[in-house]
């Protein structure tokens, strides 16, 4: 990976203090960078329809004011395709994940899983892949068993 072309990240979360964390995480990353941060749905949509703001992920919470995760994720999808979705949650029912999926997102990770999976979620995505919280596969074997 290129440090002089860092992979550009938006992050939407209703809880300054979660994107403030987020942000420092990934900022020890040379190979990442937050370009801009949104509270809501409403005001991640406003971001992303300037010209100055062209992320290549966006990391959202489903659990927003305004317009939801999931409702901005279809909209993103619908007219910024190329612009990656990893859906940053703590819901962990299975109605989400399809309703998620089922909008185009990328990935879905579980905020208890982000410490240990964060970056490993980003670069699946980043490469092409999906991504799905290592517990939530958990929870489908055991259901299934």
């Amino acid at each position: 990976m290129s440090t002089t072309n860092p992979y550009r990240i938006l992050l939407a979360d209703d809880h300054t203090i979660l994107r403030q964390s987020l942000k420092v995480m990934l900022k020890e990353q040379p190979h990442l960078e937050v370009i801009g941060e949104a509270g809501d749905g409403i005001e991640l949509l406003h971001l992303l329809n300037s010209d100055t703001m062209v992320p290549q992920m966006v990391i959202l919470d489903i659990s927003m004011p305004k317009l939801s995760g999931i409702e901005a994720a279809r909209m993103i999808k619908t007219h910024r395709p190329e612009i990656k979705i990893l859906i940053l949650t703590m819901h962990k029912e299975k109605e989400y994940v399809s309703e998620a999926l089922s909008a185009g997102v990328e990935g879905y990770l579980l905020k208890e899983d982000a410490g240990t999976e964060l970056f490993e979620a980003i670069e699946s995505i980043r490469q092409g892949g999906t991504y799905l919280s290592s517990l939530l596969i958990k929870l489908a074997k055991d259901e299934n068993s």
